[in-house]
């Protein structure tokens, strides 16, 4: 996962229009704006802000509506209303729980991840925004063991912050062998081990299907084996982390069905670089994972 100045990005996008929004030929046409693709639903699709960091949210709000997609992930607090005016939600927000490199696998970082929660929960759950993330940190030196101790400690400190607002905090995992190295969430086991002490309806592991590939493969039997600690869901060729197509190593229909046979009822966000036409590719993305 990438971290931008999301605010800066905003800003310009709110001075702006929905109906300026939308160049003739550009993305899509009227026809398109007013009728959204109808899609089958069996997979709650939503993409992720920072891999469209050129396009304004509030035109990426009226693409992804139009795609037939559920919502923005990845958003800010002062961004998390924004997909609602196009209705959409926010999928996942950030809410200063910590970041990659520095999280729950450690005592010192628990206060100001409590702190970031208490301020920016009660705004998800005013803004409907189901989801939102926190990560373990990194290894440094520190044990495996140490570590999942030390993060039941935190998320159990905190877990009545998200239960009593009725949201799901997710740890992220993440490849600990390419992109974020030293990683200490970087297994799924690592991860329901830990959520399995803390025991929480609210508790849960964000999904990354890229990262989760480079890894441990075994992606439609991981998913179905802990499902019940599964609360999100991110997308990414491999390699590369670009497009869903057949240059990727992994059956995204067969992942997809995978999921939806399990009866979740969550979200798919799609969290990939594109590197053709940023809506082009997406929308192939939402069609492919559109499963039956």
């Amino acid at each position: 996962m990438t971290f931008l100045n999301r605010r800066t990005l905003v800003s310009s996008a709110i001075a702006t229009t929905a109906t300026a929004l939308i160049a003739p030929g550009s993305f899509m046409s009227a026809e398109e704006k007013e009728t959204p693709v109808p899609r089958k639903n069996r997979i709650h699709q939503s993409v992720s802000r920072w891999c469209y960091e050129k396009i304004p949210l509030d035109q990426l709000c009226v693409a992804a509506a139009a795609m037939g997609l559920k919502g923005i992930d990845l958003l800010e607090p002062d961004e998390f209303e924004i997909p609602r005016r196009y209705g959409l939600i926010c999928t996942m927000g950030y809410v200063d729980a910590g970041t990659i490199g520095k999280a729950l696998n450690r005592v010192e970082n628990h206060d100001a991840i409590e702190a970031g929660l208490r301020k920016n929960v009660p705004l998800a759950a005013k803004a409907g925004v189901p989801n939102v993330i926190t990560f373990s940190g990194l290894r440094a030196g520190l044990s495996d063991e140490e570590g999942a101790r030390n993060t039941v400690i935190g998320l159990r400190r905190v877990r009545s912050i998200v239960e009593d607002h009725g949201i799901n905090l997710c740890m992220e995992l993440l490849n600990s062998k390419k992109d974020h190295h030293d990683y200490m969430c970087d297994h799924t086991a690592w991860g329901v081990r830990v959520l399995e002490e803390v025991n929480s309806p609210n508790i849960k592991l964000l999904y990354d299907i890229y990262h989760m590939q480079i890894m441990e493969g075994d992606l439609i039997a991981t998913i179905r084996a802990n499902s019940k600690w599964l609360g999100h869901f991110h997308t990414g060729g491999v390699p590369g982390r670009h497009e869903l197509n057949d240059t990727q190593e992994v059956n995204w229909r067969g992942v997809m069905s995978g999921i939806a046979d399990t009866g979740y009822t969550g979200y798919v966000a799609h969290e990939f670089v594109p590197t053709g036409d940023p809506l082009t590719s997406l929308r192939q993305a939402v069609d492919l994972c559109d499963v039956g």
